[in-house]
């Protein structure tokens, strides 16, 4: 019989590092688990067979049930600022740690389960989770990826056989997610409020390991490691804000060490430019809307700052304010540099594409459409103010390389034809809560490959029909 050791070596240096952060827990048995999804291309990174996952002992393993000797899942615990609310204790309250495995790039990554049943840090809910977020995910997961934007990633949706109780009696799913790690800045908030500075010390030491190895030889370790934080999060805010992405909950618990995107709950990609772009049924008062990501982003590193405090000495203060001090120019950097990439430049022009985000806003153009138009030379048709436009667009010319149709190619080469358009998922996920995976698995398909435009896709790259209802989303996933 196959078994887990088989399909992946698994280890546990985070247990085995900083014990206290951890607890040892098995996942509820999945009582008819089946394989829904597998990103086979993904497996085969992670150094397994695809066709031995799909054998019932690797199905198996995906939901955390008959695990052989050695392996042991575990909850993590950390704290968070959730709406700007400080919470002492979060954890995993529906998810499991599986393992480490070292893929064939010899990068280190988390093989982590979520919807094995509740833990210890369940708050009272159900540990459970159902079949349609646990694929938006996936998908999500997906598209960020081919649009070049560090995230974590699915490996597999599989269905447990159960039906859980929401709104309506849903069908069950565990996703199993990949990731460089699971640490965020809500864990190392919780390390520092425990007081023990040996436990903060050793996850500092197990981050630097992790992500920053050579932070290790600086002067002030734990010093570089928020610096190198602090800017791998504004590089990622950065490239979120080009493709109109809205995390929907940046409560400090989903904000990484590493950089990556993590937790695609009520996430959504902005449709019409509008820096009050909100998804989340939640967020009443626009904390987390798409114009307040980066200073959002901010606040959540002063938080990891204020955390690594023991750490650096009688002037740590001054040295964490003066590496926070960094951030917003950091960030223009990045977003700068991104957005001439997007516009076809060779150098940024920062007020060019601060005037352009205004402009997009008031003539309610939608945001992902514009950069493919603008490169093939018909945007202009897409603005009621063409005079506005037409203004804009001189001064874009004027900075513009000579060889435009070079400048076309490497503008469509950034500029996706198609993300998860929010229309198409939401029809995509209802489509799959009735068993047809077909309508998902067409736009995972373009979402897979979002640079490249093919006629058979053509209602994908569309915005949603005129008259549409608001997309709202919830805390699902």
């Amino acid at each position: 019989m196959t078994t887990s050791r088989a399909l992946f070596d698994l280890d546990s240096t985070y247990a085995r590092d900083v014990p206290a952060l951890s607890l040892p827990w098995p996942a509820v048995t999945a009582p008819d688990p089946r394989l829904l999804v597998l990103n086979e291309d993904l497996a085969a990174e992670l150094g397994a067979d695809p066709a031995v996952l799909r054998e019932p002992a690797g199905v198996s393993l995906l939901v955390g049930n008959n695990l052989p000797d050695g392996v042991t899942t575990t909850a993590l615990v950390y704290a968070g600022h959730q709406w700007g609310v400080y919470k002492p204790q979060l954890g995993d309250g529906r998810a499991l740690l599986l393992g480490e495995v070292v893929d064939v790039h010899g990068r280190r990554r988390d093989l982590h389960l979520k919807g094995t049943g509740p833990t210890p840090f369940a708050r009272g809910f159900d540990g459970m989770a159902a079949v349609g977020p646990m694929l938006r995910e996936y998908l999500m997961g997906e598209a960020m990826h081919a649009l070049g934007i560090p995230t974590t990633r699915a490996l597999a949706v599989v269905t447990t056989g159960a039906e859980i109780e929401r709104d309506r009696p849903l069908p069950g799913a565990v996703l199993c997610r990949v990731a460089a790690s699971h640490l965020r800045v809500g864990t190392v908030q919780y390390a520092a409020a425990s007081g023990d500075h040996t436990v903060l010390r050793a996850l500092a030491d197990h981050a630097i390991a992790r992500h920053f190895p050579d932070a290790a030889h600086a002067d002030q370790p734990y010093l570089e490691l928020f610096r190198r934080v602090v800017d791998a999060q504004a590089a990622l805010v950065a490239r979120w804000m080009l493709v109109g992405f809205v995390h929907g909950v940046m409560s400090t618990d989903n904000t990484t060490i590493s950089g990556e995107t993590i937790d695609y709950g009520p996430c959504a990609f902005m449709d019409a430019v509008d820096p009050a772009t909100v998804f989340s049924s939640l967020d009443t008062t626009g904390r987390y809307a798409y114009g307040r990501q980066p200073s959002i982003l901010q606040w959540n590193l002063a938080r990891l700052g204020e955390s690594l405090l023991p750490l650096l000495g009688g002037d740590g203060a001054d040295a964490v304010e003066e590496v926070l001090a960094s951030y917003p120019a950091a960030y223009e950097r990045y977003w700068a540099a991104g957005m001439a990439a997007k516009l076809g430049l060779s150098t940024p022009d920062p007020a060019l594409s601060t005037d352009l985000m205004a402009l997009l806003h008031d003539q309610h153009v939608d945001f992902t459409t514009f950069f493919r138009v603008l490169a093939a030379g018909t945007a202009r048709d897409h603005f009621l103010d063409r005079e506005a436009f037409d203004a804009w667009a001189a001064r874009r010319e004027a900075l513009l390389p000579a060889d435009r149709a070079a400048v076309a190619t490497e503008m469509n080469r950034v500029n996706p034809v198609y993300i998860p358009r929010n229309h198409l998922t939401d029809a995509a996920l209802e489509a799959a809560e009735q068993g047809d995976l077909t309508p998902f698995h067409r736009l995972l398909d373009a979402v897979s490959s979002p640079f490249d435009e093919r006629p058979d896709l053509e209602e994908y790259g569309k915005p949603a029909p005129a008259g549409a209802h608001p997309h709202v989303t919830f805390c699902g996933t």
